[in-house]
């Protein structure tokens, strides 16, 4: 089984800031990863620069699974809980409050 610890962008030294970002996230030989506020860049979320669409596009193209931890997702717009919301229950990417429930998705 594989550890809480591993799944872990930061760990992994796995940063997401432009959606090339993504191709090093799949090729990384991780099956799944849990990214926390802190490993994505600050302008993820815009959703008018379409950073956060190429990056989930590509997780979905090659089955990688994406845990995002946004524990104050309300803060981030409407259109990104929304967009949350339409997540819920993707096969490649899901949305979560806690590292833990992320982790336990992976697994």
């Amino acid at each position: 089984m594989t550890t809480a610890t591993s799944l872990m962008a930061k760990d992994n030294g796995l940063y997401l800031e432009t959606s090339a970002d993504a191709l090093d996230v799949i090729g990384s030989g991780l099956q799944g990863c849990v990214f926390t506020e802190s490993d994505i860049c600050p302008d993820f979320f815009d959703l008018r620069n379409g950073t956060a669409g190429d990056v989930f596009q590509k997780f979905v193209n090659y089955k990688f699974k994406a845990a995002f931890v946004i524990p104050n997702r309300h803060n981030l717009g409407e259109r990104v809980t929304e967009l949350i919301r339409d997540h819920k229950r993707h096969t490649s990417i899901r949305f979560f409050e806690s590292v833990e429930d992320a982790v336990a998705w992976l697994q």
